[in-house]
Parts: C-alpha cells; sequence; structure tokens
C-alpha cells in the first residue's frame, strides 16, 4: 500500500494545475502525431521484456563445429575467425536461455551401410553436444522435458536440447527413434536436401508424392515415443500426409512464410492454415536466402555455385577435407562479403503468421552455424534484438513470450501428453 501523504508535504492543487495543463499537452500532441513508441522508450521496454520472457531458439547446426578444439562452447568465439555464431557466453550476452542443436546427417546412398554410417554421424554428434555441455557444467545442461528448459533457465544456465536432422538417419529401422530419444534426442527433421526412405524434400523431385508409407510409420512411431516431428525441408505434399497421419502438432523447426519470400522451403497460407488445425508452430529461420529475395550477386553466386559442386556434401566430409572446405567457403566470404537480410525483414515472417494463423502458432529458430545469420542479429549475442523489432511494433509482453519459448512449449507438452496417453490432445 502507497504511503499517505501528510499535510506538510501535501502540494496545494493550484499549484500542480500548471504542471498538470502541460503534461496533458504534451501528450495528447505526441497522441497526434505519434504513430510508434519513441525508439529509446521501446529499447528500454524491450530490454526489460527480453530479460524476463524464457527464450528458445529451436535450431541451430553447431555441432558441425564442436569436433574443432578450437570451437570451446565455454568461450566467446568470434564468427568471423571460424568459431561458430553459437556459445554458452555470447546465449547470456543475448538472453539466450536454450537452445536446440541439431545432430545433422547429410543424405546419402540408401544402402545397409548407408544406414550405418548415417547412424554413427549422429551417434558421434550427440556426442559431442553431451561433452560440450559436460565439459561446462557451470555455464549449462541438457534439457530432456519443458519443465528441464524452465529449471535449466531459472538457475542461470542455458539449456540444451539435441534434435536430429535428416530421417535418413532412421533408415529402415523404426527401433533407432526410440533409441535416438533415449540418447536426449527431442526431435527428428524428416528429411533434409534430398528426398529419402520417409518423404519427399522440398528441394527434390518428386519420388513418394509426400510421405511414403515408411514415412507413415515413422510419424506413427514418433508420436507414440514422444518424439516432436518437424516438418522443415519436407514438400508440400508430404507436409500434408504429416498433418493427416500425426496425432499430435508438428514443428517446422526451421522455416520462413512464402508470401513473404518465395521459397519451395518456406510455408504457403494453406499450409499455415492446416498448421492451426493441428496445433502447430511454425519457427522462423534467419537463413537470407528463406528470409527475403535479395538482388542477384553475380560474382559471389558463380563463387559459391562452384564450391557447391567441388563440395556437395560438407556435413559428410572427414574432419581433415571439412576444414578444406570452411577454409575455401571463408575465403570466397572475405572476398565476395554475403548480403544478408534484416531483423526487420525477419519480423515481416512474424507478422504474416500472426496475421493469417495468429499469434499461437509463430516462433524462433536461427539456423545458425547452417547458414542463418542477419545483418543485425548475426550471432547468439544479438538475439534481443528480435524483442526489440517486435516492441517497436507493439507486440505485448504476452505476445512476445509466446513467440520466444510459449508456443514450442506447448507443442512440445502436447506432444509428451499424448505418447503418455495415447489419445490425442486437442489445442
Amino acid at each position: 500500500m502507497k504511503p499517505k501523504l501528510s499535510a506538510e508535504n501535501r502540494i496545494p492543487i493550484r499549484q500542480t494545475l500548471p504542471f498538470i495543463l502541460i503534461v496533458t499537452e504534451l501528450f495528447l500532441t505526441g497522441c497526434a502525431t505519434m504513430k510508434t513508441i519513441p525508439p529509446e522508450i521501446a529499447d528500454r521496454k524491450a530490454e526489460k521484456i527480453h530479460r524476463s520472457v524464457l527464450t528458445i531458439d529451436s535450431h541451430a547446426d553447431t555441432p558441425l563445429l564442436l569436433a574443432r578444439a578450437s570451437n570451446d562452447m565455454g568461450k566467446r568465439n568470434r564468427p568471423d575467425s571460424r568459431g561458430g555464431k553459437v556459445d554458452f557466453i555470447r546465449m547470456k550476452e543475448g538472453g539466450l536461455d536454450a537452445i536446440f542443436m541439431a545432430a545433422y546427417v547429410e543424405q546419402q546412398e540408401r544402402t545397409p551401410i548407408g544406414y550405418i554410417n548415417a547412424r554413427q554421424t549422429i551417434l558421434n554428434a550427440i556426442d559431442a553436444i553431451d561433452s560440450a555441455v559436460a565439459s561446462n557444467t557451470e555455464l549449462a545442461e541438457i534439457a530432456r522435458t519443458p519443465d528441464d528448459i524452465i529449471h535449466i533457465a531459472g538457475s542461470g544456465k542455458r539449456a540444451v536440447v539435441i534434435g536430429v536432422e535428416n530421417g535418413y538417419a532412421i533408415g529402415k529401422d523404426l527401433s533407432l527413434i526410440r533409441d535416438y530419444f533415449n540418447r536426449g534426442v527431442r526431435y527428428i527433421t524428416l528429411c533434409h536436401m534430398k528426398n529419402n526412405d520417409i518423404c519427399d524434400s522440398a528441394n527434390d523431385s518428386t519420388e513418394h508424392n509426400g510421405l511414403s508409407d515408411f514415412g507413415k510409420d515413422v510419424v506413427r512411431e514418433m508420436n507414440r515415443a514422444g518424439m516432436m516431428i518437424d516438418v522443415s525441408h519436407i514438400s508440400d505434399q508430404a507436409f500434408f500426409d504429416v498433418i493427416e497421419t500425426s496425432r499430435a502438432p508438428i514443428i517446422a523447426s526451421h522455416s520462413g512464410i512464402r508470401a513473404v519470400c518465395d521459397n519451395p522451403r518456406n510455408l504457403s497460407d494453406a499450409m499455415l492454415k492446416a498448421l492451426v488445425k493441428n496445433g502447430g508452430v511454425v519457427q522462423i529461420n534467419f537463413y537470407t536466402e528463406y528470409v527475403k529475395a535479395l538482388e542477384p550477386y553475380t560474382e559471389r553466386d558463380s563463387a559459391m555455385k562452384i564450391y557447391k559442386e567441388k563440395y556437395p556434401d560438407v556435413g559428410g566430409l572427414s574432419p581433415e577435407k571439412r576444414e578444406i572446405a570452411f577454409n575455401e567457403r571463408n575465403a570466397i566470404d572475405a572476398q565476395f562479403p554475403p548480403r544478408l537480410a534484416s531483423v526487420f525483414d525477419l519480423v515481416e515472417h512474424i507478422d504474416y503468421v500472426v496475421k493469417v494463423a495468429g499469434i499461437d502458432y509463430v516462433g524462433i529458430g536461427t539456423d545458425f552455424d547452417g547458414g542463418g545469420g542477419l545483418q543485425d542479429c548475426y550471432d547468439v549475442s544479438q538475439m534481443n534484438n528480435i524483442t526489440h523489432e517486435l516492441v517497436r511494433r507493439g507486440y505485448s509482453k504476452k505476445d512476445i513470450e509466446k513467440i520466444w519459448s510459449g508456443n514450442l512449449l506447448r507443442v512440445w507438452k502436447n506432444v509428451l501428453d499424448i505418447s503418455s496417453s495415447g489419445k490425442k490432445v486437442g489445442f
């Protein structure tokens, strides 16, 4: 309760009237002329909100870099010297509480030896994630449930969740889904840039016309295991087949919106509307190619074309050859610096999802260390810039918390509820 003013310190009303009139006039004048919150006020408000809400990035490819001794997650690395865009120090600086690290495997031949190699690649990546966290127990912990994230963030540490990118890692063995789950994996991206046994990719030709029969079994087994189904990278028809087959809500861990940036990897309006009925969430990707169409950059485009022809599968290279490939890519970046989309461009995608689907269906999935990065949010130390733009556009604290974590955690909890109950949980 506020203390009452005594007779001695009570200001006579006649003395306050001129001040009140002046303030009122300034306020009304401001209301008539300002369409947005003044930048300095918005920034103070944004920083306060950003540090008070739970923040989650649903997709980073940082495990690709963990094999390098120089990439210590417990130190502040530099992305411009191949240190990667994620470490626990910069996560704290940028106010990022939790991150899903993707154990990634490039699509290779669908043969018994190919499946064995894919599984081993994933297990090696999981080991690398576990080791990075175990070496920095004062800074981070592995999270296996939504409650773990909340507890770890509350302790001041960073939470790390494991995902698998590319269902090729399953091969044709459904039992591997539970094996990966037991190792801490909480979502599997059904495919990558090429078709696999599960489904067609958004960037490949039509093979299964969506989800294969085996793919439908994969979806059902993921429902049973409590594993989130990630539809980023899959074809439109595969997306709709997953929606029809799954009893649980789905995620697109790092995707964009096609109406904002016309790319087959992005979600169409029809897909957004189906996502609403499913109760899922799309996590907006920071990869410029999926955020905004830029003017052609002939010199860089030519150099990158040669590079991709020379190294079609960087992730599948030996550590030594991968180092050579990374050095050549760095040389291209130095000679022809990439042109990047901005935080403003990214939030255009968020605005569009809110307009078409609603505030409950959008989140953040950066794709850091897999190509993601914006002019003004190039690594995790700058994640607060997203909140600043959201505040400038008038999003409330409640809305911002949904975008940063609430929507994804709601999906994750529903997936676990469905797994334990065996029934479909409505949104």
